[in-house]
């Protein structure tokens, strides 16, 4: 808003420096005749008051120059007259476009070299946002120049594969790290990244090639988790749904109940016509909802707040059940309990202060619901 006020004050400012001069008409000086015979006048009075021409002649002569004077002050006021008229209807000419074809030209100009679209942002973001763009250049420079002068320290290629996949860079990436193989030796770790690089080439397609380092990497950790997902996305892409529904719920199966990549592996599970396992978090019973069809509506509340309290009961004993938090905190904004839910988001970013990538989903999810602050 503030920037906005600047560029009117500058508009206005711009605008003003042109209608001032415009405003104020030149003064005319008088013609030259006019001064010749009023010198004319001047010198018949000093000849008669010094007795070099008689009072007869200098009367003759005073009239003369007096006719001439008169004759030529009306033309020069003619003149005037034309000429300040023209002048003053070339300054409205001058006004109304400086006033209104200006702003115009301006916005014409800023719209089609201007970015209007883009939305606000603060100074200090746009530095940081640089200064972080800049430290990541400044790192990838100085390790690629670091690996050209020592192409066989491997701690190199270790840092240079993930930035390589942060920036889109996959061929990079896939040549960092078969060089960290050759250079470290496999591990399942090294296998399944190499193999998730080579499916980014591949515009996510597991290819053949992937497919290999995947089971290579299953061979030396038959738990190692991105080798399992990716062997279950090809059998997908394969056309083998049931392969993949069946690696995926071996995955879910023996998972921690707050590991975060379950989501994306129930999608996945879901998308191949799997049934995802139930969670193993407190909630109705078949048996429950039947019970529940048949209360009333004072019954059926006090059920199912009974069930939202043993919830709130067992997070205080494992406030590490990001999942239960965000059942809780929903629970409450239903029941229309917005106290307790302040009260329980509260306890939850206490419980998930130690695991910052589970306090940063349910801040998340508190500020969604409206509950911060």
């Amino acid at each position: 808003m503030t920037l906005w006020f600047v560029f009117a004050l500058m508009t206005a400012a711009a605008i003003f420096a042109v209608l001032w001069p415009l405003g104020h008409a030149a003064t005319q000086k008088g013609g030259s005749d006019l001064a010749v015979y009023r010198d004319q006048l001047e010198e018949l009075e000093r000849d008669r008051a010094a007795g070099r021409i008689g009072e007869a002649e200098a009367q003759a002569a005073r009239v003369e120059v007096s006719r001439r004077l008169i004759a030529a002050a009306d033309a020069a006021e003619v003149s005037h007259s034309s000429t300040a008229g023209a002048r003053l209807w070339h300054r409205r000419v001058t006004a109304i476009a400086a006033v209104g074809l200006l702003p115009v030209i301006a916005a014409v100009l800023y719209l089609a070299l201007g970015s209007p679209q883009l939305p606000g942002q603060p100074l200090e973001a746009r530095q940081s946002a640089g200064r972080q763009d800049r430290s990541i250049a400044s790192l990838l420079s100085q390790v690629e120049a670091h690996l050209e002068h020592n192409p066989d320290d491997a701690r190199g290629y270790e840092v240079l594969a993930p930035v390589y996949m942060r920036l889109g860079r996959f061929s990079d990436a896939v040549n960092a790290r078969r060089k960290l193989l050759a250079l470290s030796g496999e591990n399942a770790e090294r296998q399944s990244d190499l193999g998730e690089a080579l499916a980014a080439v591949s515009n996510g397609i597991v290819t053949a090639e992937a497919k290999a380092a995947f089971e290579r990497a299953l061979v030396l950790d038959p738990n190692d988790l991105k080798a399992r997902f990716y062997i279950g996305l090809a059998a997908e892409q394969d056309g083998d749904r049931a392969k993949a529904a069946a690696v995926w719920r071996g995955m879910l199966e023996n998972a921690p109940a707050d590991a975060p990549w379950t989501p994306m592996v129930r999608e996945a599970l879901t998308r191949v016509g799997g049934t995802p396992l139930a969670s193993s978090a407190p909630g109705p019973t078949a048996e429950d909802m039947a019970a529940a069809g048949n209360m009333n509506e004072k019954d059926r509340g006090d059920m199912i707040r009974g069930m939202v309290a043993r919830l709130a009961d067992r997070l205080k004993e494992n406030g590490n059940d990001i999942e239960g938090w965000q059942r809780l905190l929903r629970a409450y904004m239903v029941l229309g309990e917005r106290d307790k839910a302040h009260a329980a988001a509260a306890d939850a970013k206490r419980a998930l202060a130690s695991d910052p990538e589970k306090l940063h989903r349910i801040e998340d999810m508190i500020k969604s619901l409206g509950l911060e602050g």
